[in-house]
């Protein structure tokens, strides 16, 4: 049915502000002017609608029409996700590159997934089957996962009254479900889901399992677990972005998806180059292949950049009700919070602290409250966890501004970049002094399972002497290191072996750009006997450099160098 059209009377860079749009509703898309831009009702007052359009705005004007649409911005979700390149509203990259080259052309729309590639469809369901919702109905290889075909939120459920199997497009009907009102609904392999609404599932259940990354300062001091929240905050040239990439390359999670909001367009090109070429150490093959990828760089239209985060956690959502392990990294929450500000100031709002909107603080924590490990939908037991690793670039390094505020009152692990730290080459640049971890005693059981009764205590060993060595490093700057006490020489000689030997890690060596558990137990438990049989010595009087040259110290330095297979 052909909607009523409004029309144009005020453009503000990315703001349209149209009269006559009764009965449009909030966050409806709109096709705005003769280029059918595509924009996204974001205020209604007395029939006059702002708008927040996703494509450049330059050249339209007062007069020009905007016609509704009737549904909400919405994400394809389906077979033909996986290893697919889309800016912020789910437009596939490729796509647009072939239809109009190196500039994408305005107006242009083409369809989020392939409809003509076939694709082989399994059953998972027999005729006389009763579903729910959420439900599985059958599956399709995509790459290296089997992409689950499940009945939509949205579907009341029945009998199943017919079900095909064979090669089949994403428009094809794969099932019938006979509803208990007798109505026949079709069910095909995509759905739609308004991506500003978060996607339902039965139940949310603590989370207790370790998300192993690989890289030892996150795992052994400030870990996250699955379905849980993390956020890296660090100036300018502390490895923001270099963090984030290793996770999504080592994270022990099922699927990834890559959210570039606002970054500049070589890190997202450094992106696009290496996933392909990496190999998933789970399979072997390319890592792209477990990978959806949302770019949306600084030179893209800025409201895409603010709907581009809830495009990304739409998708995971819709991996993560298949009973996968999803992790989300968004790499700036800044630029999106800029975003934010900026429609903001154009609709006139009260501007908040730093000129943010007062909601800042909600939209953030809705954004990151979409994380979780859950009970899925459907009448079978079906676990899935959604993990959400948001990068901040706080100005100048500041800490105290808005966006890391409201980040961190809802996140629950704290990973402190330090740009100091990165110009001393000490990588991860995350100190260990200032961040933290809230999921330790989720974790509890995890370690004490996985690393025996003494991991835990040999943690909090080191955290204690990385504590006394902050102490001691203000009386050395004083009166010298020949000064100290031999204990006193001791404790920061161990600091020094753990901040360089286990906290350090160099990401292209083979080696020791991933350390699975079993060896950052192993490496820690050397460096914390180390110091134990030094205090032993101490305590016989043993000289300090009699200590200092044990054999075992020079084995804390080629520990990290060890290959996994190697390690007894």
């Amino acid at each position: 049915m052909k909607q009523s059209q409004g029309e144009i009377i005020k453009v503000s860079g990315p703001l349209v502000v149209a009269k006559n749009m009764e009965g449009a509703s909030i966050y409806e898309v709109v096709k705005v002017s003769r280029l059918e831009l595509m924009g996204e009702i974001i205020e209604m007052r007395d029939g006059i609608a702002s708008i927040q359009v996703y494509e450049e705005t330059s050249g339209i004007g007062p007069g020009e029409p905007v016609h509704k649409t009737g549904y909400q911005l919405s994400v394809e979700l389906g077979p033909g996700l996986m290893s697919g390149i889309y800016d912020g509203i789910q437009r596939p990259l490729k796509d647009l590159f072939k239809n109009s080259g190196d500039f994408i052309t305005r107006g242009i729309n083409v369809p989020s997934l392939d409809e003509s590639k076939k694709w082989h469809f399994s059953p998972l369901v027999k005729k006389g089957d009763y579903l729910e919702k959420g439900d599985l109905v059958g599956e399709v290889k995509e790459m290296s996962i089997m992409h689950k075909i499940m009945l939509p939120p949205s579907s009341s459920g029945g009998e199943v009254v017919s079900i095909k199997e064979g090669d089949l497009t994403i428009k094809d009907t794969v099932a019938e479900i006979k509803s208990k009102d007798g109505k026949i609904e079709e069910i095909k392999m995509t759905q739609k889901w308004p991506i500003r609404e978060k996607r339902p599932f039965s139940q949310k259940i603590v989370p207790k399992d370790l998300l192993v990354t690989g890289q030892r300062v996150i795992d052994t001091f400030f870990p996250v677990t699955k379905g849980g929240t993390a956020a890296v905050p660090g100036p300018f040239g502390s490895g923001k972005t270099v963090v984030l990439h290793q996770i999504a390359k080592w994270a022990d999670a099922d699927i990834i998806i890559f959210v570039g909001c606002g970054e500049r367009g070589n890190e997202m090109t450094d992106v696009l180059k290496e996933f392909p070429e990496l190999k998933d150490p789970k399979t072997g093959r390319p890592l792209l292949e477990r990978t959806v990828l949302i770019a949306n760089t600084s030179n893209m239209p800025v409201a895409a950049r603010e709907a581009s985060v809830y495009t990304g956690i739409t998708i995971a959502e819709y991996f993560r009700d298949m009973g996968y392990n999803v992790a989300l990294m968004a790499d700036s929450t800044s630029r999106w919070a800029e975003a934010l500000r900026e429609i903001s100031a154009r609709l006139e709002e009260m501007p908040g602290e730093e000129g943010y909107p007062a909601y800042l603080g909600s939209r953030t924590a809705s954004f990151y409250e979409r994380a979780g490990y859950v009970k899925c939908l459907g009448s079978k037991d079906r676990e899935g966890s959604l993990t959400v690793i948001g990068s901040v670039s706080p100005p100048g390094g500041d800490l105290s501004e808005p966006v890391t505020q409201n980040t961190l009152r809802t996140v629950k692990v704290f990973w402190s970049l330090e740009d100091r730290l990165a110009y001393a080459r000490h990588f991860p640049a995350i100190n260990w002094l200032n961040s933290y971890s809230l999921y330790m005693d989720n974790l509890k059981d995890y370690f004490e399972e996985k690393g025996g009764d003494g991991f835990l205590q040999e943690r909090e060993d080191a955290m204690r002497i990385l504590n006394e060595e902050s102490r001691l490093e203000e009386i050395v700057r004083l009166i010298g290191f020949e000064s100290l006490s031999s204990r006193d020489k001791l404790i920061m000689e161990t600091a020094r072996a753990i901040r360089e030997d286990f906290l350090m890690q160099n990401a292209f060596d083979n080696a020791d750009t991933f350390t699975s558990f079993r060896k950052q137990k192993k490496m820690l438990e050397m460096i914390i006997s180390f110091y134990k049989k030094g205090q032993e010595l101490l305590s016989s009087d043993e000289s300090i450099d009699n200590v200092l040259n044990l054999p075992e110290k020079a084995e804390l330095a080629k520990a990290k160098f060890i290959n996994e297979d190697d390690i007894k």
